[in-house]
């Protein structure tokens, strides 16, 4: 049997993070096999070992690429942002959109795979992924704090991650109903009147 060019075989990796990052998001880590991921990302079974020692290191790598993804994304809102106080805004909009509600779509990480990750051994690679990932997010919105204060600027930062992850999570486990729709609407009126009720000093 032929061996794949080196660039084929990056492509082949990619593909299976790629396929395992949303359909871990989408079902949860215990509910997908290796076997979901390799058909998923249009491979055969056998070839996986060649590319992660297990599906735990796999899970690892699949979130890293999750929370590359939306920080990209994250990014992109910031700089089409017109202020720090925007910028935010911007962020708990997308985060908190409605497709996001919908529990079978992938999207941010930090919902998705909070369970999973939560119900996670202690040493398990995907639990320093994901607290990788979040600290991430949390610097970001940091970075945009117009308080002044630096410790002030993070606290904040870490009550708005929360706050919007929590939505999101009753949003999804809620979809269907009114109340999803309404708690969504509910936590973005606060978030951002929050910040410009007291001048953008959040």
């Amino acid at each position: 049997m032929p061996r794949v060019s080196r660039a084929q075989a990056e492509a082949n990796h990619h593909a299976i993070e790629r396929a395992a990052s949303r359909l871990f998001r989408e079902r949860g880590f215990h509910a997908v096999t290796v076997a979901d991921v390799m058909a998923e990302a249009g491979l055969t079974h056998g070839g996986f070992y060649a590319h992660f020692e297990s599906k735990d290191a796999l899970a690892a790598a699949a979130c890293q690429a999750a929370f590359e993804f939306a920080a990209e994304k994250w990014r992109r809102r910031i700089a089409a942002a017109d202020s720090p106080v925007a910028a935010r805004d911007t962020i708990a909009d997308g985060y908190l959109r409605a497709s996001h509600c919908d529990p079978t779509v992938a999207t941010c990480p930090t919902a998705t795979l909070v369970t999973d990750v939560a119900r996670a051994e202690a040493g398990h690679p995907i639990r320093s992924a994901y607290l990788a990932g979040v600290r991430d997010q949390i610097a970001t919105l940091a970075s945009l704090g117009t308080s002044g204060d630096r410790h002030r600027d993070r606290a904040a930062a870490c009550v708005q991650l929360a706050t919007m992850m929590g939505a999101l999570l009753l949003a999804r486990a809620t979809h269907g109903d009114p109340l999803s729709d309404e708690i969504v609407s509910a936590t973005k009126a606060h978030l951002m009147r929050r910040r410009r009720g007291k001048g953008g000093a959040q």
